[in-house]
C-alpha cells in the first residue's frame, strides 16, 4: 500500500482508486477506456440537445406556417375590401384590375430585390477549402 493510501487509512479502494501499483499499460488504457467514455457521453448529450432543439424548431415552424397561412387569409380580404370599396367609385371590374395591377408591380418589385440579393449568396468555399484539407490529411496520417 502506498503512503498517501496508508495516510487515508486505506480506503482509498472504496473510492475507485486502486492502492497497488499499474504498469504504464494498464494506466494507458484505463485513460483510453475514460476518454471514450467521455466522448461517448458528449455525443450523447449533443444527441439530446440537438433533438430537443429540433423539436423547438418544428414547434416555432408550426407556429409559422399556422400564422402565414392565416396572414394570407386575412390578406386576401383586405383586397377584397379594396376592391369593394373602390367599386363604390368605378365599376367591379376596373377596382379589381387596379387592386391587381398595384399587387403585380409590387410582387415584381420584390422578386427583383430579391433575385438581386440572391445573385450575392455564394458557397462558403473557405470551409469548403478547410474540409478538404482535413480530409486529406486524416487521408496522409492513415497511410503512415
Amino acid at each position: 500500500m502506498s503512503d498517501v493510501a496508508k495516510r487515508a487509512g486505506g480506503q482509498l479502494g472504496e473510492y475507485g482508486y486502486e492502492t497497488q501499483d499499474r504498469s504504464a499499460g494498464e494506466i494507458v488504457k484505463d485513460i483510453v477506456a475514460n476518454a471514450q467514455g467521455i466522448i461517448r457521453s458528449e455525443v450523447k448529450l449533443a444527441k439530446t440537445e440537438l433533438r430537443e432543439q429540433a423539436q423547438k424548431a418544428l414547434n416555432a415552424g408550426t407556429m409559422l406556417g399556422v400564422g402565414a397561412v392565416v396572414g394570407l387569409y386575412g390578406l386576401g380580404f383586405l383586397l377584397a375590401a379594396a376592391v369593394a370599396a373602390l367599386a363604390l367609385v368605378v365599376p367591379w371590374w376596373v377596382a379589381a384590375l387596379i387592386v391587381g395591377g398595384v399587387l403585380a408591380i409590387a410582387s415584381g418589385a420584390l422578386v427583383s430585390v430579391g433575385l438581386g440579393r440572391w445573385k450575392q449568396v455564394h458557397a462558403p468555399e473557405k470551409t469548403i477549402a478547410d474540409v478538404k484539407e482535413n480530409v486529406e490529411w486524416l487521408k496522409r496520417q492513415t497511410k503512415s
